[in-house]
């Protein structure tokens, strides 16, 4: 028989700071899981008319799921945060689109009532577990030529998109990433980020610190600076350390809701789903992936991107945002796009990264109250793209 399917909220949406993968990280000597159990903590605490016992799943992506990311990361993660073990939780990998993945995932069962309300998030400490290190690649996908070489490193695939794309030139790179650190310095200054960072005690070499601020900001990148960098992955290439973003270490959780168990539980619904999509692309061209995935999900809205009026989109590389602005008609400049600096200012910790996205895009709705729909996008390694779309309540 058939049924009415939920409307799906977002409740609430926290992030670590982002660290620099490696020993001289924020994190490097903190746990991933631990990561991630510090966000679900701040998620309740900011939350207290929620009973923990109401929560119906915990869902945290993973692109390395070993060592302290290993331990089917939702249960894991919920039990060490205190949440009771009546409540059931999993793991998953969609690699860079892992957190949005968990959401999806979550608001499935929302939708079909098997839960009232979903902690979903992602956690990556690429300094423990730097991309690709502990994966054994099938040797079919290169002897037979299933893949390109170049698919397995993401700096070349960034490459291969200034190949495609030659009308989008080292410059543009440069300039977009310019804009990145500069708008993410101005949403520090004036306290956006405040919101949505929860700050963490961490063990570093130095004692005990603060980790409550992005490692890879650099509010003073200039043009002249970016073109004196190498270009690590072609002689003479395009993508330097200055348009990609760092190699990071962070966890981010959010919470979603049925919109009447929402209002039940006394929990503000700040944004509903209204549909996503997710996209496969040549792997070694992995940056195009949200083009086809933008264009599909708003095929099935019915609507066109002048509908949307914020756009969140992941910055692995500026050459990326920059092919999907090309495909979508948007400039690289444009208010909308990214208003808060993206992943080259405070990095990427693959899984965990989508809900950033969600979390900036929730707080973007409340400073523009004449947007009614925003989007948050991103590519994915091994050729995927992924977009969610979001209405404001």
């Amino acid at each position: 028989m058939g049924r009415e399917l939920r409307e799906v909220v977002y409740v609430d949406g926290v992030r670590t700071a982002f660290g620099r993968a490696g020993p001289k990280g924020l994190f490097w000597k903190t746990r991933g899981d631990d990561m991630g159990v510090k966000v679900v903590r701040e998620l309740l605490h900011r939350n207290p008319s929620l009973p923990p016992e109401r929560i119906g799943d915990v869902i945290f992506a993973a692109t390395a799921q070993v060592g302290d990311q290993g331990l089917t990361m939702g249960r894991d993660v919920a039990l060490l945060a205190g949440i009771p073990d009546t409540v059931p939780g999993f793991a998953l990998d969609r690699m860079c689109a892992g957190a949005l993945t968990a959401v999806t995932a979550g608001a499935g069962e929302i939708a079909m009532g098997a839960a009232d309300v979903v902690v979903a998030g992602g956690v990556e400490h690429m300094g423990h577990h730097p991309m690709g290190a502990e994966v054994d690649f099938n040797p079919r996908f290169v002897a037979e030529r299933l893949v390109d070489d170049s698919a397995v490193s993401m700096g070349a695939t960034a490459e291969n998109l200034h190949d495609r794309f030659p009308q989008l030139t080292k410059e543009d790179a440069d300039r977009f990433a310019v804009q990145s650190q500069q708008r993410a310095a101005a949403a520090w200054a004036n306290g956006v980020m405040r919101e949505t960072v929860v700050p963490m005690s961490v063990f570093t070499d130095d004692g005990w610190q603060m980790a409550e601020r992005d490692q890879f900001l650099r509010p003073d990148t200039s043009m002249d600076g970016l073109a004196e960098l190498p270009t690590p992955f072609r002689v003479g290439g395009r993508v330097t350390a200055g348009n990609s973003a760092g190699l990071t270490d962070g966890a981010t959780a959010s919470l979603l809701a049925a919109e009447q168990a929402a209002a039940d539980l006394g929990l503000e619904a700040r944004m509903r789903l209204v549909g996503f999509a997710f996209a496969g692309v040549e792997p070694e061209l992995m940056g195009i992936g949200p083009i086809p995935a933008t264009k599909r999900l708003l095929d099935q809205a019915g609507m066109s991107i002048d509908d949307v009026g914020l756009f969140e989109l992941n910055e692995p590389f500026a050459v990326q945002v920059l092919t999907w602005c090309d495909g979508m008609g948007v400039a690289p400049d444009d208010p909308r796009l990214n208003p808060y600096g993206g992943a080259i200012a405070c990095g990427h910790p693959l899984a965990a990264t989508g809900v950033r996205l969600m979390a900036q895009l929730a707080y973007g709705f409340r400073e523009r109250p004449d947007v009614r729909y925003g989007l948050t996008a991103l590519c994915v390694g091994l050729g995927m793209g992924a977009a969610l779309l979001w209405e404001r309540v």
